[in-house]
């Protein structure tokens, strides 16, 4: 297990030279800013799709 979080280490450190920042900056776009951004954009889709199978379940309906 300590060999696989070595990895991301390493993963953030080279992610920091490509793009200029600090491995602190670093961590914080990647857990603070774009982690939360995508979790909340799949939410949002996923309430969408939802409603849309709601919407074909009850199109479907005898009634």
């Amino acid at each position: 297990m300590n060999q696989v979080f070595d990895w991301c280490v390493d993963f953030l450190y080279w992610l920091s030279d490509v793009f200029g920042m600090t491995y602190k900056e670093i961590n914080v776009w990647i857990f603070v800013i774009i982690w939360p951004l995508i979790f909340i954009i799949q939410w949002i889709y996923i309430v969408h799709l939802k409603k849309k199978i709601q919407k074909i379940k009850n199109r479907n309906t005898p009634g």
